[in-house]
């Protein structure tokens, strides 16, 4: 929920009773409940009408995929078909020369 647990929900709630008061308090919450559905509603109708406008092919379209970190995320850092590459440090012999690569920057 938006990266909040327990302590930042409990917080709010304090500074929100200290805010407004015990008395006020439940119908600034039923505000904000009513406020978080009507943005939801908002939302989905709009994916529902950029869906309808573009026609079928895009029917399936989730607008996560349309977010630039998660295409990245992705495309770039999920590389399921790849295996990760298989490393072979050892440690050096003394007087023993590391190994030199020309293409390195």
């Amino acid at each position: 929920m938006l990266g909040m647990g327990w302590p930042e929900i409990g917080l709010i709630l304090v500074v929100g009773l200290l805010l407004f008061g015990p008395d006020k308090l439940p119908g600034m919450a039923k505000q904000a409940g009513q406020f978080v559905r009507t943005v939801r509603q908002m939302a989905e109708n709009a994916k529902n009408d950029l869906g309808r406008e573009m026609g079928q092919d895009f029917s399936d379209l989730n607008l996560r995929d349309l977010d630039p970190r998660e295409v990245v995320r992705r495309h770039v850092l999920d590389q399921p078909d790849e295996p990760a590459p298989v490393r072979q440090d050892r440690i050096l012999r003394p007087g023993e020369v590391p190994p030199h690569d020309d293409e390195a920057t």
